[in-house]
């Protein structure tokens, strides 16, 4: 099969091929068809998050078919389309997974990090981490789902019963976001870089009450606001833009330093939570609501071969909603 491999923090992938996965028990080999192009793949090709195989395949928000079924499969058939989440297995035994808190699980294991990925044209997974992928979305489209979509929405409910909410980087998970709240009657207020006219009206554009660059306040106070940028200055920003008793949720594994603020911007009954990984439940909920309202992802496709293009477009800013790769033939 062909793949793209990760060797090292800063190199280019690699081209490669390698020989078709087996699946194991209660594993599924899946044949790729597209694979999201996710900020966690950038912090991992930049050297940002060390905890990784090498060498990798990188991709954890994958689309394809059930090519053959490990030992036990039983919820899947063969040519069931499927999808694979950043959270590829628990150990089901430690104090979060009994508690049904498996995003914060002891021990681990993530798609295209610890477990080998999507940008490749077959992988194999744990078919209980696996979803069923709705027949309304094609393979590219429903790709960004996987994770923007899925941390997304768990970011957007631990903003509580916020009405106002402020969405920091207006990139693959905030135009998922936005839609959600837009069609739960809630404002959205969308902050992007500095005189990124383009992502402000793509904001505006999903229904965004207001729009402007990240160092600004907004026109009212918010109830609560979501970080999707991996940017530490942001969160006294937001802070900044909250009224009593808001929140701020940090939605990205990894941030820069956050620097130093008054404590009369916490003060107020004021909190910053962050957003670990997700659980099968918030796969299961979101998949069932996002065809009702509905959700629609706007892509950019690359061919598998490009992928360090479709990184270096997403460091720079230059992807409008979510960069997919797709496998030759598809």
């Amino acid at each position: 099969m062909k793949a793209m491999l990760f060797t090292g923090a800063g190199l280019p992938l690699q081209p490669a091929e390698l020989p078709v996965p087996s699946p194991g028990k209660g594993e599924v080999l899946i044949a790729v068809r597209a694979c999201g192009v996710c900020r966690t793949d950038l912090h991992i090709y930049e050297g940002e998050l060390t905890e990784t195989l090498n060498p990798l395949v990188l991709g954890h928000e994958i689309v394809g078919v059930v090519a053959a079924l490990g030992e036990g499969v039983q919820d899947f058939s063969l040519g069931d389309r499927i999808g694979v989440p950043w959270l590829g297995k628990s150990c089901g035994l430690c104090a979060y997974c009994q508690s049904n808190r498996e995003n914060l699980c002891d021990q681990p294991g993530f798609t295209g990090y610890q477990i080998n990925g999507g940008y490749a044209e077959y992988t194999v997974a744990d078919a209980r981490f696996c979803i069923a992928i709705p027949d309304v979305y094609s393979d590219a489209e429903a790709a960004p789902l996987l994770c923007a979509g899925l941390i997304g929405y768990r970011s957007l409910r631990m903003a509580g019963d916020a009405k106002k909410i402020g969405l920091y980087g207006f990139g693959a998970a905030a135009h998922i976001v936005a839609q959600i709240a837009v069609f739960e009657h809630k404002e959205v207020y969308a902050f992007t870089r500095q005189g990124d006219s383009r992502a402000q009206s793509f904001a505006k554009r999903l229904g965004a009450h207001w729009a402007g660059n990240s160092e600004s306040l907004p026109p009212v106070q918010l109830d609560a606001a979501i970080i999707f940028a991996p940017v530490g200055a942001l969160v006294p920003l937001a802070l900044r833009a909250l009224g009593k008793g808001g929140v701020v949720v940090c939605a990205g594994i990894h941030m820069s330093r956050i620097p130093e603020f008054p404590y009369d911007l916490l003060w107020g009954e004021r909190m910053i939570r962050s957003v670990s990984n997700l659980t099968r439940q918030d796969g299961h909920v979101f998949f069932e609501l996002a065809p009702k309202i509905p959700v629609r992802t706007e892509v950019e496709i690359f061919p598998l071969a490009s992928a360090d293009r479709a990184l270096a477009r997403l460091k720079n800013g230059k992807i409008q909603g979510a960069a997919v790769l797709v496998m030759p033939g598809h």
